[in-house]
C-alpha cells in the first residue's frame, strides 16, 4: 500500500484520516485536507498480462515477433500472443479484426451507434406542432414509441426517462386537443 502525503507540506498522512466526511487538519501543517480513497487502494496493483518470450522453433505473434504465439485469430488465422488476444463472444480475435468488425458492423457485441428512442419520441411530439395537422398522426405514434421502447437500451451514458415522459404528456395533450376539437365540431351540427 502506498503512502499518501499532504499536498502542502508533503508530510505522510495516516490511514485513519482517509475517507472522513469532513476536512481534517494535516497533522504537520494544520492545512485542511480531505482524502477519499477507493477500496482498490488497499489491494495494490495486480500484474498485467505479459507475453511469453519466444523460444526457438515456436510460432511467434504476428504483431510482436519476439513473443510466443498462444492462439490463432478465429477470423484471419494470424498467430497471437497473450497481449494481442482479444476474446469476444467466445472467439479469439486479433486487434485488426476487432477494428474491421467494428467499422463494418460484423461484430454484433460491439455497439457502433444506438438509436436513442427517447429523443426520437420527443422530437416526434414537438416538431409536428409547427404544422398542427401532422399531430393527429404523430401523437399516437409517439405514445406507441415511448411505451414500446421504455425498456430499450438507452445511451451508453446513463439517461433518465424524462424525455419519454415529456413525449407522452405532450402527445397525450395533443390527442386530448384533437378529441375535444372533433367532439366540439361534431356536436355543433
Amino acid at each position: 500500500m502506498e503512502e499518501i502525503s499532504c499536498t502542502h507540506c508533503h508530510a505522510p498522512i495516516l490511514a485513519g484520516y482517509y475517507n472522513t466526511p469532513d476536512f481534517i487538519p494535516c497533522p504537520s501543517c494544520h492545512v485542511p485536507v480531505k482524502i477519499d480513497v477507493f477500496p482498490a487502494f488497499y489491494h495494490g496493483l495486480r500484474p498485467g498480462k505479459e507475453g511469453e518470450t519466444l523460444i526457438d522453433d515456436q510460432a511467434s505473434c504476428f504483431y510482436h515477433p519476439q513473443k510466443k504465439a498462444v492462439i490463432p485469430c478465429d477470423h484471419c488465422g494470424r498467430f497471437l500472443c497473450a497481449l494481442c488476444d482479444v476474446e469476444l463472444s467466445g472467439k479469439h480475435l486479433c486487434p485488426a479484426c476487432v477494428e474491421k468488425g467494428k467499422k463494418k458492423g460484423r461484430i454484433i457485441n460491439l455497439d457502433r451507434h444506438r438509436l436513442l428512442y427517447d429523443g426520437t419520441a420527443l422530437r416526434l411530439a414537438l416538431l409536428p406542432m409547427i404544422t398542427v395537422w401532422l399531430t393527429i398522426i404523430t401523437a399516437p405514434i409517439t405514445i406507441y414509441l415511448s411505451i414500446r421502447h421504455w425498456n430499450s437500451p438507452m445511451s451508453v451514458i446513463r439517461r433518465t426517462k424524462v424525455r419519454f415522459i415529456l413525449a407522452v404528456v405532450i402527445s397525450g395533450l395533443q390527442i386530448l386537443a384533437w378529441t375535444t376539437g372533433i367532439v366540439y365540431f361534431v356536436s355543433r351540427r
